[in-house]
């Protein structure tokens, strides 16, 4: 099954949610893209697809249905299998692609028909099939994800042809069980833009594993749009007239993908077609197709195309802790301090809760015991946010610093270097309180821990800017998952998953994708705070007697010990 806690993290049914809550690994940047693995992946992975078997002779219509909901594991050339178990009429109109209900499991649905299973009973040639069945999650037309909890029902009609049962009329889309899903489906990140086009943001979508794959990235790209919750903060290089001119991305064999555009390509200028190609190219490569290159095409002719220069996202150099009197990056053992930086976290007058530093190490968001958030930096150590209860600082890429009371999540307030407080609108309107808010690398989302009715949830929301960057106000909150225990600690596991320190019967690491599935494992005994990497795989957890913690394949290892502060970095 997909692994995940159940006592931890539940959903509600998407009615419920809106009512509830209202409206990075780098890329490369420049010159041609270099084939690589999947994050995760070895060359020796093997990838098997669960296979389906089609109708069997002779059996009655229920037994039909429950073959074709089936078959929906097996998407190849287009659910083929589960055509074989329609009339020939309805095989050519069913729509497969229109959205995957989640349910619980395959053994938990009914099957409720009008006729008894018995082809030889002279009880006519049609019968009515109802299904029943657990919903827990759902993945519309273009792929997006939510948590839907909800009992759910289907209807089929199966007529009599030729001696055999077959599906005459049946619901578009497709059933699949939670725990075949991931086997099925994957997460695939589609790129976009930032409104400065100098940043990449990813869009989680779900799509079948096939070999076609690049097509479909293509198709959803080129044709589509982003997610309603994330589009105020983003945009793409493509233009609207601009589409596919064939259903197929093929890749030959120096693993350059060929796009043939339409005609409405030609007028295009050399900067969209640069973006576009960099847009593109960076969507497969997180797809994890193997290419060199995206090759535009128009009726057969190459379309010269660059690529753009994006954001530097600089090297990851390690740990950041206080130990020992000492505070910086720890590499090896050895701690380097952070120039204007150190200096003052060394000299904070009050013991410290969290230390959040910038992307480029200029200064730092601290928390003091006091509660309140000053900034560290350059020789200075200036107060930015004295409110009472305010939730752990977390700095952007901009250098804005951003400070809420835990009581009151309208009053989100983004702090400039001036420390000039810029109140941030639509923050979380419906919330009664905040535990966490973490901004991502890109500057484009917003995570936050919140309470809506009395239930916790971990939640999106875009962050619109303006012209000079200032972060003004929140998009619509994108519910992610909803927590039972508390959360001490929420960071950015890369540039599509969210880390957090959840407490329950054991304190427990969720690992959550942005638009899609969650995992959790029990954390090692004492662990008190959490900091997040640009690879999914690298959290870090700092335990009560000192020791920080890091992943060695499927275990948790003791990697430095003495630690009294575990500092996380602007973004992860």
């Amino acid at each position: 099954m997909i692994a995940r806690t159940r006592r931890l993290v539940r959903g509600l049914a998407i009615a419920t949610v809106a009512l509830l809550l209202s409206a990075c690994t780098g890329l490369p940047t420049t010159g041609d893209v270099q084939p690589g693995l999947a994050l995760g992946a070895s060359p020796e992975d093997q990838d098997f697809l669960p296979l389906a078997s089609g109708p069997v002779d002779g059996v009655g219509p229920a037994a039909i249905v429950e073959g074709f909901m089936e078959a929906a594991i097996t998407p190849a050339d287009n659910w083929d299998t589960a055509r074989k178990f329609l009339t020939p009429e309805l095989a050519s109109t069913w729509r497969p692609n229109t959205g995957v209900s989640i349910d619980i499991s395959a053994d938990s649905r009914s099957f409720l028909s009008s006729i008894e299973d018995d082809t030889e009973a002279d009880d006519g040639d049609t019968a009515d099939v109802r299904v029943r069945f657990d919903q827990v999650a759902s993945v519309d037309a273009t792929g997006a994800y939510s948590e839907a909890f909800a009992a759910s029902n289907s209807a089929f009609v199966v007529v009599r042809t030729n001696g055999q049962w077959r599906i005459a009329d049946a619901p578009d889309g497709v059933v699949i069980d939670e725990s075949r899903f991931a086997r099925v489906y994957d997460d695939y990140a589609l790129q976009y833009y930032d409104q400065t086009w100098e940043r990449l943001v990813p869009d989680v979508r779900w799509f079948p594993r096939r070999a076609t794959i690049a097509t479909t990235i293509a198709q959803s790209l080129i044709g589509g749009a982003p997610s309603p919750w994330l589009d105020p903060a983003v945009q793409s290089a493509f233009p609207p007239g601009v589409q596919l001119a064939r259903d197929a991305v093929p890749i030959d064999v120096d693993q350059v993908a060929d796009v043939a555009l339409n005609r409405a390509a030609l007028s295009l200028d050399p900067k969209t077609l640069a973006r576009m190609r960099t847009q593109l190219q960076a969507s497969l490569i997180a797809a994890g197709v193997q290419i060199n290159q995206v090759r535009f095409t128009v009726d057969g002719r190459t379309l010269e195309a660059g690529v753009v220069k994006l954001v530097d996202v600089p090297v990851e150099a390690g740990s950041i802790v206080l130990k020992d009197g000492e505070f910086g990056t720890l590499v090896g053992g050895e701690i380097t301090p952070i120039p204007g930086v150190t200096e003052q976290i060394l000299a904070a007058p009050q013991a410290i809760r969290a230390v959040d530093v910038s992307i480029d190490d200029s200064q730092a968001a601290v928390q003091l015991a006091d509660g309140h958030v000053y900034l560290a930096g350059d020789g200075r150590f200036d107060a930015l946010d004295e409110r009472s209860s305010l939730v752990r600082p977390t700095m952007d890429p901009y250098g804005f610093t951003w400070s809420v009371p835990s009581n009151a999540p309208a009053a989100l307030q983004a702090i400039d270097s001036d420390v000039e407080p810029r109140p941030i609108d639509d923050a979380w309107p419906d919330a009664s309180a905040v535990s966490a808010i973490r901004v991502s690398a890109d500057g484009a989302r917003v995570a936050a821990v919140i309470v809506v009715g009395g239930q916790r949830w971990v939640v999106v929301s875009a962050v619109i800017r303006d012209e000079e960057g200032v972060p003004t106000a929140l998009g619509p909150t994108k519910p992610l998952t909803r927590l039972d225990g508390s959360v001490a600690g929420l960071v950015w596991l890369g540039a599509d998953r969210l880390g957090l320190l959840s407490d329950l019967d054991d304190r427990l690491v969720l690992t959550q994708v942005v638009g899609g599935t969650g995992t959790s494992e029990v954390a090692p005994t004492g662990t008190v705070s959490i900091a997040g990497s640009r690879a999914a795989t690298g959290v870090r957890l700092l335990g009560a007697d000192g020791a920080v913690f890091a992943r060695s394949g499927s275990a948790w290892s003791e990697s430095v010990t003495g630690v009294s502060l575990l500092a996380t970095r602007a973004g992860y």
